[in-house]
């Protein structure tokens, strides 16, 4: 993938590295983000321990020490790779949304729906919708996913398996959207990955990180304004200042820009976890 390598161990279980690779716009750029791989996969631990309880997860093992060999003797996995289950992939990715924003706004603006769903009238930017919304997309092999009604999902995988989707998402993003409250920030919206297993539905990829999330401080919250996440978005925002066609090649990135976009990751992985995060 574009941010992760995935290896085989043995027929029943995968091993995922998160790399310091960042894509924007559907392109990997040259420069790295230190720390990022190792950040996010923690993010994610976190998060798949915390939620296990509500829809279970791909997780095996996440000490490297107990993964098998080779992978076990590479100090260069430690911190950024999972042991995790394998499981057949639902080809679509779920989207919870509590706050209107991103490209959600910009189609409510037009029209009044989300994901060509109505929604309720006077919303404001940023504003929190009466309850959280569930919007699914399609998983795009090249180009940009596609947004999806609740209905086409249906009519496509079948109304169980759609339904069962969107009660595992939200019943995530409401367990996560609270605690992070307590934790001085908000969880605008985040995407979520499934698999069967078994005939289990489990959440695969990464979980609740601020490459499928978007998380504002709580403090600077304003409705009305489009507040500033702990994402990559502060790329996306100086990559706009340059003269490029957002194809491959990226541009490469400054040292302060490597370096903000490190520090909001670990800001971040602080804020939630209540850890200091080591380099």
């Amino acid at each position: 993938g574009k941010g992760r390598d995935v290896y085989e161990v043995g027929s029943d279980r995968l091993l995922i590295v998160a790399s310091d690779r960042l894509s924007v716009f559907d392109v990997v750029l040259p420069t790295p983000i230190p720390e990022k791989g190792a950040i996010l996969t923690q993010i994610s631990n976190f998060w798949f321990e915390r939620t296990k309880g509500i829809v279970p997860n791909h997780v095996v093992e996440t000490d490297r020490a107990k993964f098998p060999e080779p992978f076990r003797s590479r100090a260069e996995l430690e911190r950024r790779s999972v042991l995790v289950k394998r499981a057949q992939r639902v080809d679509f990715e779920c989207v919870a949304r509590g706050y209107i924003t991103g490209s959600a706004w910009s189609e409510y603006k037009k029209t009044g729906t989300v994901c060509n769903e109505k929604q309720v009238a006077g919303l404001l930017e940023s504003q929190k919708f009466p309850e959280p919304i569930f919007t699914p997309a399609t998983k795009a092999d090249s180009g940009h996913d596609e947004n999806i009604s609740r209905a086409e999902l249906a009519n496509r995988i079948g109304a169980d398996l759609a339904r069962r989707l969107e009660d595992a998402t939200i019943n995530l993003y409401v367990a996560a959207e609270k605690y992070s409250q307590s934790r001085g920030i908000i969880l605008a919206d985040t995407k979520f990955e499934f698999g069967m297993l078994d005939g289990t539905l489990i959440v695969i990829d990464e979980a609740l990180t601020p490459d499928s999330s978007r998380y504002w401080d709580a403090e600077k919250y304003k409705v009305g304004s489009s507040p500033a996440s702990f994402d990559k978005q502060f790329v996306r925002d100086y990559t706009k200042t340059l003269n490029w066609d957002q194809t491959y090649p990226g541009p490469e990135l400054p040292a302060q820009v490597v370096e903000g976009t490190t520090q909001r990751y670990r800001e971040c992985y602080e804020r939630i976890t209540g850890k200091q995060f080591k380099a």
